[in-house]
Parts: structure tokens; C-alpha cells; sequence
């Protein structure tokens, strides 16, 4: 039903080692590194949970203005991204608080464990997104639809204030225990939240 908000909880999605040694900003891939790799995960990786929730909204344009259904906007990238577009899937992931406590505790100790743990953070929720992104991606097409890119508030000229109307919507603290704060910062912090956009 549109508007409505449901939760789902993945598996955890392959790990991808290139793409932790990129947030890291880390080249090559010497081996003591990818041991370090190998403990930072073997330690985090019974921390993750991996949720999202979400829901659909209709698409209604007034000149510059996008009518999102949960919020209205006269972002230009947005609106461009989402040519052409019905409706919009509205989601917020996370992978839990059990990252950000790993690398607190590491960042006093091990400044270099923080730093790959960081990393590690960064490639769990993407790869979060992408398997939620395949899945909204497979659907659409099985009902002759198509699936935009995702667009996340902040992206451009879309301003980060929507998020506080996206939050409030999907319900985001009870369905998925992900909290935002007056800074309009995100708690977990390995969190996202975007749009997609649905296209016949």
C-alpha cells in the first residue's frame, strides 16, 4: 500500500576488501595490512545488523516545486534525477551502533584500527544499499517499471533539512532504532538515507 512503512532485515551482504582499502584511502595492499583487514573484521562483523526501512510517495510537480508527498522542494539536482518518475521510494539504512562503540574504543588505542574500522563501517552500509537498491531494482522490473539511482539529502543543491520530514515519516528511531539530532546528524552514523526514484 502506498505511504505505507516497512521494514526489512538483510543478511549480511560479501565483503568487499577493495572497497575498504579505498574509504581508507589506503593503497596496495601489503600482508600485514590485509591481516589487519581480517582482525578489524573478524571483531566487527558480529556487531553489524543490517535494517532498512522504507516506503512510497507520488511524484507531483507545481513548476519548480517537487511534491514529494512527505516533503516539498525546489531542488534542481533532484528534480532531474527523478525525470521523468511517478513516485519515489523513500528509505533509511543502518548497520547498527555497534561500529561506531568498536571504533571509539580503538580510536584511543589504536588510531590505525579505528581507521580501518571506519572503513569497514563505510563499505557495510554501502553494500547495504546496493542490496536493498537490487532489490527495489529487480521489483520494478518485474512490474515494468524502472529504478533511478538513489539521491540522499545533502546531495547537491537538496538540502539536509529534509531530513527531519523523512525521519519523521518512516518512523526511523522505532522501526529501525536510527535517531537523528539537532545538528541533523545521524546516530548510528553508518546510516543513509535516500530516495529512489520509480519510472514507467
Amino acid at each position: 500500500m502506498e505511504n505505507t512503512v516497512y521494514t526489512k532485515i538483510y543478511a549480511p551482504p560479501p565483503f568487499n576488501r577493495k572497497e575498504i582499502l579505498r574509504y581508507a584511502g589506503i593503497t596496495g595492499n601489503a600482508p600485514e595490512l590485509s591481516a589487519l583487514i581480517d582482525e578489524c573484521i573478524a571483531e566487527a562483523e558480529r556487531e553489524f545488523t543490517y535494517k532498512v526501512c522504507f516506503a512510497r510517495f507520488k511524484v507531483e510537480r507545481n513548476n519548480e516545486m517537487l511534491d514529494l508527498g512527505f516533503t516539498k522542494t525546489k531542488s534542481v539536482h533532484l528534480g532531474k534525477n527523478l525525470s521523468g518518475c511517478e513516485s519515489v521510494l523513500l528509505f533509511a539504512a543502518t548497520i547498527g551502533l555497534g561500529i561506531d562503540r568498536l571504533i571509539s574504543r580503538y580510536s584511543k588505542i589504536s588510531p590505525t584500527k579505528a581507521l580501518i574500522l571506519q572503513a569497514v563501517g563505510a563499505e557495510r552500509i554501502e553494500s547495504l544499499c546496493e542490496v536493498f537498491a537490487c532489490d527495489v531494482q529487480k521489483g520494478c522490473a518485474e512490474a515494468g517499471y524502472a529504478a533511478k539511482p538513489r539521491f540522499s539529502p545533502g546531495y547537491g543543491d537538496f538540502s539536509l533539512e529534509v531530513q527531519k520530514d523523512i525521519f519523521a515519516v518512516l518512523d526511523c528511531p522505532r522501526k529501525i532504532g536510527l535517531s537523528l539530532n539537532e545538528s541533523l546528524l545521524m546516530s548510528p552514523t553508518k546510516s543513509v538515507t535516500a530516495i529512489i526514484g520509480i519510472k514507467s
